[in-house]
């Protein structure tokens, strides 16, 4: 059995890591379960992700709020690493920096992947997605920017300078990187940089959880 390894991007166990965990992995709300999340629309057994042959196979477990696999609702799904998994409230990232980094590479233009041709179709439909959901998160959440912290030591505001700029960085390189059709009314994102935004968002909820949860 070859262990997995799953991040949670969001949620209220967002930033959490689940390092090489051996398959079947069950996840869900109530103990019992390989991975318990801390979120009230998971079911008490939500899925389960089992090796079959070379294949790794999720399951939903006819969970009351469904299960989506790259923005899809799915019952039965063969995962790869990369994959981000939506339920309830909760979204994991399947993979660790480097298995990811190595897919990742596998994709790069110029290399034999047919699985590369279609991401950009992926991309663009769950990009409406978000965008739909931003809207009715809009409708929940005062969006302002927070305020900065005050009464910062120099070296907290070098810190959180250092911070922000590595932030600053990476979001505009995928900017960058973007490319819209003619009636820039869709863009492109191919599979590298798809994922190098999921793991910026890894990484801010990491940095988010070890703030509320300090040492």
């Amino acid at each position: 059995m070859n262990p997995i390894t799953l991040r949670i991007l969001d949620g209220s166990d967002r930033g959490r890591i689940f390092d090489d965990v051996p398959t079947p992995v069950t996840i869900g709300r109530e103990e019992g379960n390989t991975i318990q999340l801390n979120d009230e629309r998971v079911s008490r057994f939500h899925i389960k992700i089992q090796e079959d042959k070379e294949n790794l196979v999720l399951t939903d477990l006819e969970s009351t709020n469904g299960t989506k696999v790259n923005g899809e609702d799915i019952q039965l799904r063969i995962l790869r690493v990369g994959d981000m998994i939506s339920l309830g409230r909760s979204v994991l990232l399947l993979g660790s920096r480097d298995a990811i980094s190595d897919r990742a590479d596998g994709l790069k233009p110029g290399k034999d992947s047919s699985e590369s041709q279609g991401f950009s179709k992926k991309v663009e439909g769950l990009a409406a997605k978000a965008k739909h959901d931003s809207h009715l998160q809009a409708r929940i959440y005062d969006l302002d920017p927070p305020d900065l912290p005050s009464h910062l030591s120099p070296g907290q505001a070098a810190q959180l300078s250092e911070l922000m700029e590595y932030i600053h960085i990476r979001i505009r390189e995928l900017i960058n990187s973007v490319q819209s059709d003619r009636k820039g009314e869709s863009i492109d994102l191919d599979f590298e940089k798809w994922q190098d935004l999921l793991e910026l968002q890894s990484r801010i909820a990491e940095y988010m959880r070890k703030i509320g949860q300090p040492e």
